[in-house]
């Protein structure tokens, strides 16, 4: 059976900037897709991630059991039901399943505080 692996790319708009970020091709990272776009306010969690709540939890069947975040990786934290974007470095945590990675300019979330967003389809994506 021959599979293509396709990405697909996002962009995170904030008020005075926007950066893209590449999804992996995951069940769960497709199912966040199906949700853009969204606005949501990322709040300040722990001054490693910003996070805030999806509009309905992710289908996360076959998913790992966790995972090791690095800076500019975007994940979804199950046992919550959240989004999370990480601009410090983490440990593994269970639960955590991640669904991409910035591509560049994570330093946009490197601010104290919340931060409101859209999160879309790249334009490339939303013609397909």
């Amino acid at each position: 059976m021959n599979q293509q692996v396709r990405t697909m790319k996002i962009r995170i708009e904030t008020e005075d900037t926007s950066v893209t970020a590449t999804l992996d091709s995951t069940e769960v990272a497709r199912d966040f897709a199906s949700l853009l776009p969204l606005t949501m306010t990322l709040e300040d969690y722990n001054a490693t991630e910003k996070i805030a709540d999806l509009p309905r939890k992710l289908a996360t069947k076959g998913a790992p059991p966790g995972s090791d975040p690095e800076v500019g990786d975007i994940a979804y934290f199950a046992p919550w039901g959240n989004l999370a974007v990480f601009y410090r470095d983490f440990g593994y945590s269970p639960g955590l399943v991640k669904l991409g990675r910035i591509d560049a300019g994570v330093e946009v979330l490197q601010r104290p505080g919340s931060l409101r967003v859209t999160i879309k389809l790249a334009e490339s994506e939303q013609a397909r």
